[in-house]
């Protein structure tokens, strides 16, 4: 089977399936068809034509409010959107300001911080990357050590970020400082300060992956100055504000798309090698489907209670946890079904257009620590779902 998340379930209520239709229509006439289906990893600067296109149209932030500047879509109308944007291949804009900083700033962000930098989020003018991760600190958050100290008008910030996505191509950084050494619990002395990169004192280095790209960076503080205006909500309140957002971006990171495109990929590869006689094969390749086609239904319910506001808290890190896995599961039978050819690290020119296989299992592999690490999130659904544990 051809797997199109778009047709597994219907729309249920009318205004989706017009929703839909003018969506489908407006993208197979709109999309740049130099960004779809890409192998390679694309920079915030490749984006930046089709977001303005996005802007242009009104469907840029579909999860903003209008009063905000987005479209107030509901999330199964932003399901839509993404899914007919996953059907063509498109990518979608860099998420770190429209989906990440622009929902807390919408939230939390004082009118003046909002005048300043929502309506450059917007048009993708400034490119906004998290400063959260460090060394240290990574799955177990509240142990960040970045430092900012009050010195009248400005906070003074030294220390160490790590595995900043984009962090290289960034404008503005929205990072989480300790203002509270002495603080108990520890994420109780946490702040969120906004960070203009250009500022003087910070030195800023991309790390190449083991994809062979440089998606990350690493960036030191040295005495750096921060205008107080530039804080988001109170001094040591940022690790709550920080939360605000981690449940719709496991939404997303959760997608089935991810395995749904690899799945087709795997099968073209599989006809390709000729795997696909092999009755283990065709075997491991239903039991996927499978899988895919029980975690579609359960994300497209999800996604209705979500709507309805009746969603449990677990499942949002039940959708990371799975849709993680089988997309894992994908690109490791992908791999098997290409064969001798899976094992090159240049693209592939096939039927349906360049492929590179190495990349898509690496790829994958993040999935594992992306929007918060596995093991975190099932011991959030042990803890505070079973009431397991003391």
């Amino acid at each position: 089977m051809t797997w199109d998340n778009t047709n597994l379930f219907a729309d249920d209520k009318p205004a989706d399936l017009a929703f839909r239709k003018e969506v489908r229509e407006w993208m197979e006439k709109n999309v740049p068809l130099d960004l779809c289906h890409r192998p390679d990893r694309l920079t915030p600067a490749d984006l930046k034509p089709w977001h303005r296109k996005l802007y242009d149209k009104g469907w840029v932030a579909p999860h903003w409010s209008k009063e905000s500047g987005g479209m107030g879509a509901t999330l199964t109308q932003q399901i839509i959107l993404f899914e007919e944007m996953a059907r063509l291949g498109v990518p979608t804009p860099f998420p770190h300001g429209l989906n990440f900083f622009g929902p807390i700033l919408i939230e939390a962000g004082t009118p003046e911080q909002k005048a300043q930098h929502l309506p450059s989020i917007l048009t993708g003018d400034c490119t906004w990357c998290q400063g959260y991760s460090e060394s240290e600190a990574g799955s177990d958050l509240a142990s960040l050590q970045a430092t900012a100290v009050l010195k009248g008008d400005h906070f003074i910030v030294n220390g160490h970020k790590l595995w900043t996505t984009n962090g290289h191509h960034a404008d503005w950084m929205f990072a989480l400082v300790r203002t509270d050494p002495q603080a108990q619990p520890r994420h109780a002395g946490i702040t969120m300060l906004l960070i203009d990169l250009k500022s003087p004192g910070i030195t800023i280095e991309p790390i190449q992956t083991m994809r062979g790209d440089a998606e990350f960076a690493q960036e030191h503080f040295d005495n750096v100055r921060v205008p107080v205006k530039n804080m988001i909500g109170k001094i040591n309140e940022g690790w709550k504000i920080a939360n605000m957002v981690l449940g719709s971006e496991r939404f997303t990171t959760g997608h089935p798309r991810n395995a749904a495109v690899l799945l087709n990929r795997t099968r073209m590869m599989a006809e390709i090698s000729g795997a696909i006689v092999d009755p283990i094969f065709r075997h491991q390749l239903a039991q996927l489907e499978m899988d895919l086609l029980a975690f579609s239904a359960f994300y497209h319910h999800a996604a209705e209670l979500h709507a309805l506001g009746k969603a449990p808290m677990s499942m949002a890190p039940v959708i990371k946890i799975s849709g993680g896995e089988i997309g894992q599961k994908a690109s490791e039978l992908l791999m098997h079904a290409s064969g001798p050819i899976g094992l090159l690290r240049d693209n592939l020119q096939t039927p349906e257009g360049l492929v590179n296989i190495p990349a898509d299992l690496f790829e994958m592999r993040r999935l594992t620590v992306g929007s918060g690490a596995v093991e975190i999130q099932r011991n959030v659904i042990a803890k505070r779902v079973l009431e397991l544990g003391a």
